[in-house]
């Protein structure tokens, strides 16, 4: 019992001492963070350990209801993106690719569009790299048994993952996020 009570007592220790050497590490790096950025990486390793896979990690996934068909949803995130001020800027329905190289049909993928060119100069203006998140892709993707559903890239990561956004630009991006997330939802619950 003493060994044990010993044992732990040393593993404590070693835990304090090593918290401690990585706060005056990293402590001043970490400084300027978003507030949420240990929420964020924590969510992203919860499913980065659930589906040993960092591509789903970094999803949203939201299945459409049943009965709904691929123009149902279009039609109602296009529906929803226009009475949120989000421009839809175009799709490009990859299974229609798929079909002309293979001449097989294809099960239903398409990628849907959608932008606020306001917030993406806000973004350009602040860093080049933010490019690359432009324009907000939907993907709408039937699977091998005929489900839909909608996947689209969680912004939290660039919205809250590192250093703080300016205040302008982080209200900017969240906005967009909730809009994306609103569409999403609308779309995949047939909403007008």
């Amino acid at each position: 019992m003493k060994l044990v009570r010993n044992l732990l007592a040393v593993i404590g220790f070693l835990t304090l001492v090593a918290v401690g050497i990585l706060s005056v590490r990293f402590g001043s790096s970490l400084a300027g963070f978003d507030p949420e950025f240990p929420g964020v990486y924590r969510e992203f390793a919860a499913r980065l350990l659930e589906t040993g896979d960092p591509g789903v990690a970094m999803m949203w996934a939201i299945p459409v209801e049943e009965g709904l068909g691929p123009d149902d949803v279009i039609d109602s995130m296009k529906s929803i993106a226009v009475s949120r001020d989000l421009l839809f800027v175009g799709e490009s329905p990859f299974y229609k690719q798929i079909e002309a190289i293979t001449g097989e049909p294809y099960r239903y993928v398409n990628f849907l569009s959608f932008c606020d060119a306001r917030v993406g100069r806000q973004m350009l203006e602040y860093r080049n790299e933010y490019s690359g998140f432009m324009p907000c892709r939907i993907a709408l993707v039937e699977d091998k048994e005929g489900r839909l559903t909608l996947y689209s890239m969680n912004l939290d990561m660039m919205i809250h993952g590192g250093r703080e956004l300016p205040e302008e630009l982080k209200a900017s991006a969240l906005k967009v996020r909730d809009t994306i997330l609103a569409i999403m939802k609308g779309g995949a619950a047939g909403e007008l």
